[in-house]
């Protein structure tokens, strides 16, 4: 048997090369005689740059910057070693990713992007004429008014005085000047490669949709909701760009819509960018069997998750696919459309989150050995049964 291990990182607890060596771990348990050809998987989130540094002969590069709540953090970014013109991979959830948030700070109206300006400028420095920067498992909603600020421009309030950071700043937001902006970035092409069911604003923007799992109560949900609202109006108005609905543009609490407006960054579907240098297609079409993971299985993972990417993917030849999950929430039993023939929780009985955490490689690799031996007692049972034809009954 040929297994194809394709899952995305578990948010905030292991990164996709952690979870796809406990799944071949798991299934050679199982089977000891099964070929396992692991394809961890980004989707501009956490690990990203680490990720694409690898597959590309690549180098990670260290540097410390303002972290989401402004304390500095070790951080880094990647430069591919494969393209031209040379492409540096800024992952914004090294810089201002959730993780990065202490439990007790978590609100998306004052925590920002800074940080990721402050990786871009330093990929700048290192020669990049191409910056992708990964949006995923962000910890900010200041729509990247942090980001701009670090790379020059001023983001002002009616009075001309430069607005604080974070989300809620916004709500005093009437100009941006372009002004002091990092003159490099006239000759450079960035791209966000972003989940592009991600909107502004509106009742699916990124404030109501993502703003709980930041730590925003009701109240500050409604209140960056209206900053949302008044940003995109200034950048409609200023850069003459309509953010509110573009595709994309609430990538990473607003980033992909404040660099797409004022910098003009173009917003790409993740998976085009973050598969390039991968060959995940030929080898799905010569698997058996396609398993994959992520943290949770639920209504979202049909929305641009690498899930739902894989089980897409392996069902134009034919595969089928297993995920696996740290928890199966509200419409889960969607993924069955988009390719998924079956889904599992990775606990078989309930433990504290903190000792889930702890516990995953452990639980993953045994969830994946109990998958795998079910198919093996299906196979061998197909194998063995007789053929059955239905008789005529006479009463």
């Amino acid at each position: 048997m040929r297994v194809v291990v394709a899952p995305s990182g578990f948010k905030e607890c292991l990164e996709a090369p952690d979870v796809a060596a406990a799944i071949a771990a798991g299934v050679r348990r199982a089977d000891t005689n099964a070929t396992v050809d692991q394809v961890p998987l980004v989707d501009g989130g956490e690990g990203s740059a680490r990720a694409m540094a690898a597959a590309t002969g690549g180098d990670l590069i260290p540097v410390t910057v303002a972290g989401p709540v402004g304390q500095p953090v070790p951080s880094h970014f990647a430069i591919l070693g494969d393209s031209e013109p040379r492409t540096a991979v800024v992952e914004m959830a090294a810089a201002a990713g959730l993780r990065l948030v202490p439990r007790d700070a978590r609100n998306p109206g004052g925590t920002t992007t800074f940080g990721v300006g402050e990786l871009i400028r330093a990929a700048l420095d290192h020669g990049a004429r191409r910056i992708v920067v990964g949006c995923g498992d962000s910890g900010t909603c200041d729509g990247g008014v942090g980001a701009l600020q670090a790379l020059g421009a001023r983001v002002l309030d009616v009075g001309g005085n430069d607005v604080g950071r974070g989300g809620d700043a916004l709500l005093d937001v009437a100009e941006v000047d372009r002004s002091g902006l990092d003159p490099r970035l006239d000759d450079v092409e960035i791209l966000l490669a972003c989940n592009t069911h991600n909107v502004l604003t509106g009742d699916q923007g990124v404030a109501r949709v993502f703003g709980p799992q930041k730590g925003a109560t009701p109240a500050q949900v409604e209140r960056l909701a209206r900053a949302m609202d008044r940003w995109a109006e200034v950048l409609r108005r200023q850069c003459g760009v309509d953010t509110r609905e573009v595709p994309g543009g609430g990538a990473s609490g607003g980033l992909g819509a404040g660099l797409a407006g004022v910098l003009g960054a173009r917003l790409v579907p993740r998976f085009q960018v973050m598969l390039a240098h991968v060959d995940l297609d030929s080898r799905l079409a010569a698997a058996d069997l396609v398993i994959t993971a992520e943290g949770a299985i639920d209504f979202q993972t049909t929305r641009g998750k690498v899930p739902a990417e894989v089980a897409r993917r392996a069902k134009r030849f034919g595969k089928p696919v297993i995920a696996l999950a740290g928890t199966i929430g509200d419409g889960a039993q969607s993924t069955y459309a988009a390719g998924i023939d079956a889904y599992t929780g990775i606990l078989n009985a309930p433990v504290p989150l903190a000792e889930a955490m702890h516990r995953a490689p452990d639980l993953i690799a045994d969830a994946a050995e109990r998958a795998l031996r079910l198919i093996l007692v299906g196979a061998s049972l197909t194998a063995a049964a007789p053929t059955i034809r239905l008789q005529p009954f006479a009463a």
